[in-house]
């Protein structure tokens, strides 16, 4: 066994023994209402709200508010993508269902079971990428917006739904996903603003 894959394979366990660890807390109250609450980082509430962000810049007719929606609902739908690609690409038992069962899959695969699709987390994805495309619109809500979605991340932990490398994991993909959904807002809005142009 080479360097690299023992020290994967101790990672891996590392991993899974602090999920385990943390996930002895589930079924506590605080845990519980924390949980739902991080529920708000999941699609649809995130995507309604990068909408609904959209919608009242237009209605107001203002720039800076319909391009941050335009950047958060962007931001949400590239996340939703990559994270789903990864999903359907490795198999990963939830911990809430491994401690369950005392078995544990990390590999490559398919499966379309819930509890075999611990990674990446979604809601981190969803979160950090949404966090950062209100950050660049709105700066001075950027320290709340981040400190939000690291909650959102820290609680998948305690309530048994992922593990902390499915957190990471799913922080790299909201970060990239914002950095290239808000490059794709900017190269659309320049499009629509020189049509505009010609038609004067």
């Amino acid at each position: 066994m080479s360097k690299v894959t023992k020290a994967a394979k101790e990672l891996v366990r590392m991993d899974r023994k602090v999920a385990h660890d943390a996930a002895k807390h589930r079924d506590k109250p605080s845990v519980k209402l924390l949980g739902k609450l991080s529920e708000g980082a999941d699609q649809p509430p995130l995507l309604l709200l990068g909408a609904g962000t959209l919608v009242v810049g237009a209605l107001l007719r203002q720039p800076t508010i319909l391009r941050t929606g335009a950047r958060m609902l962007a931001s949400e739908i590239v996340a939703t993508g990559m994270k789903t690609v990864i999903k359907r690409s490795v198999d990963r038992t939830r911990p809430k269902k491994a401690i369950e069962t005392g078995k544990h899959k990390f590999e490559a695969g398919d499966s379309k079971e819930h509890d075999q699709s611990s990674f990446p987390s979604g809601h981190t994805a969803g979160a950090v990428a949404v966090a950062g495309a209100l950050a660049q619109g709105a700066p001075v809500r950027g320290a709340a917006a981040y400190a939000l979605a690291g909650g959102v991340a820290a609680m998948q932990l305690p309530r048994g739904k992922h593990y902390l490398l499915d957190t990471v994991a799913g922080a790299a993909i909201g970060f990239v996903a914002q950095r290239a959904a808000s490059a794709a807002v900017r190269v659309t809005e320049r499009v629509i603003v020189r049509a505009l142009e010609r038609r004067r």
